[in-house]
């Protein structure tokens, strides 16, 4: 744990421990989320699931790389992931982005895929809007993986037909939001 960072935050006035709850379940979504898409793209198939597969598979991977990114801040606060996976399993954020009935309607699955990315962005919304001015690292941190959930909601719900795009394929390597907390 990270004594003065903790007093920090708490100083600056936050409930560290609702705070570390928080970034917990966020946690849980996450790789619940990772695990659940892995499923998802499996299942992304024929000419239309093969469309969505490749930003399915990025938005996979980057859901891994926010979990792999808030759990050192959980530590820091002196919080800790719970010893069994059912217990962090059932602890998540969001409910389980789990296959639709019929695996083969993709628009079904679209709709899967944005209803988690949307949960994820209010929780992270939250985050930043209770550790703003306060506690800049877990901002700086929840803003950058809130940057990414921003985008992954807006190439699904776009697939949908909802609104007109307002951003381009993003090329180079995953997680540009979030890669500076992974090195």
């Amino acid at each position: 744990m990270a004594r003065v960072a903790r007093e920090m935050v708490e100083k600056a006035g936050i409930n560290v421990d609702q705070l570390v709850e928080l970034l917990v379940k966020n946690a849980a979504a996450e790789l619940t989320t990772y695990y659940y898409y892995t499923i998802l793209r499996c299942n992304l198939i024929g000419l239309e699931g093969e469309t969505i597969k490749e930003i399915a598979e990025v938005a996979r991977i980057e859901d891994r790389n926010h979990f792999e990114a808030l759990v050192p801040r959980i530590y820091e606060l002196g919080g800790k992931l719970p010893e069994d996976m059912k217990v962090f399993h059932d602890m998540s954020a969001c409910p389980p982005a789990k296959l639709p009935k019929d695996p083969a309607n993709v628009k079904e699955m679209l709709k899967v895929l944005v209803e988690a990315e949307r949960c994820a962005v209010r929780g992270y919304t939250h985050i930043c809007n209770m550790t703003a001015g306060k506690d800049h690292r877990t901002y700086d941190l929840s803003l950058a993986i809130l940057n990414e959930e921003i985008e992954h909601e807006s190439w699904f719900s776009e697939f949908l037909g909802e609104g007109p795009s307002g951003h381009f394929m993003r090329r180079g390597e995953t997680s540009p939001f979030v890669s500076k907390f992974l090195k």
